[in-house]
């Protein structure tokens, strides 16, 4: 393996733990998504490119991204303006 391979292994793992150590904003957990999906982007790109096949994979896979983006971004804007803030200890089963 090459030390492309390690260090795109190194940025998933480290979105990873980033992720599941974010506990208490909601913003902080979107912004690690993004990093991972950004990742996930990276080496799709690679393997794709490397093994000679077409790019328009990538396209579909960048319009999810971006839906996923907006939907997150609503859910923040939403909780926001209900809650007032964006932690996740406010969040309740029953208020939703």
């Amino acid at each position: 393996m090459s030390f492309v391979n390690f260090s795109i292994i190194f940025m998933f793992f480290s979105g990873v733990v980033v992720f599941s150590s974010t506990r208490k904003h909601l913003l902080l957990a979107l912004f690690s998504l993004e990093y991972l999906v950004l990742v996930l982007f990276l080496s799709l790109f690679l393997v794709l490119l490397s093994f000679g096949f077409e790019l328009y994979f990538i396209l579909v896979f960048l319009t999810f991204t971006v839906c996923e983006g907006a939907l997150g971004l609503g859910i923040l804007v939403n909780m926001i303006r209900s809650h007032g803030n964006d932690l996740l200890s406010s969040l309740s089963i029953l208020s939703w």
